[in-house]
């Protein structure tokens, strides 16, 4: 048995037979839930214990918003609302007849857009580009469009996440708009609430916040945007819970509420690229996106954990994945080895430590690697999908039928804007000729 000591809470909390990523998902609960769940299956879940030290009613002294959070997860799985559409198959029995073809019924497709600045270009090109991009794939039917918080990465211009989104949504008309995601340590929850609320104000039924620990930089930045800040990785399923409550409808007396944000429709989703996001997107009841696209390593482990450990909650009935995919496609296989050659060059780049914008493709890109890189883009890039149409469509086929995802988040970095837009168009012309789930 171990216990530690919840400074904001004035309590302990004691675990056994935890993990230490269990033990702070445990803690997470501890701080916010009011009511800690008995023990948690199956086995290697925490058996915990709230010990109770005095935890003060500190209202008079603005401390309230503590004493609001402990209802948030209650009143958050008590919301009779469904946000999430529920997974159309059940992975277990969609698997092929061995010695038989397998066709792997369509899913949902959505768009992952890192706003990328090609060398020769800049942020606001890109960002047109990327409003030029959206409404080209809200009109071939992709579900979700969103962008992701990266900072002082001289590639990517999505940094002030909620304002590019803002003109994404005003931009089009009805596909779906979010952070793909948010990096929460480097914010306060109550700060994002109010700008995610007032998207979903301007824009209602269509704004998604997804959720990440991450800093989205190096240290010395992530250290240059902390300078008022006291947060970390660690309070991150803390700071979960609290935002979440952000958007419940305000209670009387309620000391600290955002607005816009309270009682407004802003589904939460949980990222990760560990076994970590996935355990406690399966605790707090949230669909997870798994970052398949860069970081493949424990994405069965993932996927496994969150699927055997989900709790129901208001948001979602059961487990929903979508996985992140880079699939860069052309009309030729070897056009479409060319196009990727910008993203492997930028990945590589980013590894050794010299970020810098997209560049160009390069047809000798084998050239540039040593057996060492290679390894390390073979890894990182291991569920990347890239050829002609007929190519595409089989390893999608199969990504989807070994992984059992339940929707697609497609990313494709290519350094012509006309190119990747007829990749996205290639792509959504493969799921149009695929039979769809029933």
């Amino acid at each position: 048995m171990q216990s530690y000591p919840c400074p904001r809470a004035n309590a302990v909390l004691q675990f056994s037979a935890c993990s230490k990523a269990s033990e702070q998902l445990a803690f997470a609960v501890g701080f916010c839930g009011g009511a800690i769940p008995p023990t948690l299956t199956p086995a290697g879940w925490p058996v915990c214990r709230f010990v109770a030290a005095g935890r003060r009613a500190s209202a008079a002294a603005g401390g309230s918003r503590l004493t609001e959070a402990s209802q948030n997860v209650t009143d958050y799985r008590q919301r009779k609302r469904t946000i999430v559409p529920q997974p159309s198959s059940t992975w277990a029995t969609s698997r092929p007849t061995p010695g038989r073809p397998y066709s792997h019924p369509m899913i949902p497709l959505s768009v992952l857009d890192l706003s990328p600045i090609a060398e020769g270009s800049d942020a606001g090109r890109s960002l047109h580009n990327s409003l030029d991009l959206a409404r080209h794939v809200e009109a071939l039917g992709y579900r979700r469009y969103w962008m992701a918080e990266h900072h002082n990465l001289p590639g990517i211009a999505s940094a002030a996440t909620a304002v590019a989104l803002a003109h994404i949504a005003a931009g089009t008309s009805h596909i779906r708009i979010g952070a793909g995601g948010i990096m929460l340590p480097n914010h306060a929850p109550l700060l994002i609430a109010e700008q995610f609320g007032t998207l979903a104000a301007l824009h209602p039924g269509r704004v998604d916040l997804g959720l990440g620990r991450a800093p989205g930089s190096d240290q010395v930045t992530a250290r240059a945007m902390r300078r008022t800040l006291h947060g970390s990785g660690d309070d991150f399923p803390q700071d979960v819970v609290e935002l979440m409550g952000y958007f419940q409808a305000t209670k009387p007396g309620q000391a600290v509420q955002a607005v816009p944000g309270a009682g407004l429709d802003v589904p939460i989703w949980i990222l990760g690229s560990s076994t970590y996001g996935a355990q406690l997107a399966a605790m707090l009841g949230l669909p997870f996106a798994f970052a398949s696209h860069f970081a493949p390593a424990l994405m069965t482990e993932a996927l496994s954990i969150y699927r055997q450990r989900f709790r129901p909650s208001a948001q979602l009935a059961n487990p929903y994945v979508m996985l992140g995919v880079n699939i860069i496609a052309a009309d030729t296989d070897a056009e479409a080895r060319l196009l990727f050659s910008s993203l492997q060059q930028s990945f590589l780049n980013l590894r050794r430590g010299r970020p810098g914008k997209l560049p160009p493709p390069v047809a000798d890109i084998d050239q540039l690697f040593d057996r060492y890189a290679r390894a390390m883009l073979d890894d990182a890039l291991a569920c990347a999908i890239v050829g002609a149409p007929d190519a595409v469509r089989n390893r999608l086929a199969d990504f989807i039928q070994r992984t059992g995802a339940d929707e697609l988040m497609v990313t494709a970095n290519i350094f012509d804007h006309s190119k990747r837009k007829r990749s996205f168009e290639i792509v959504a012309q493969v799921r149009d000729a695929t039979p769809t789930a029933a």
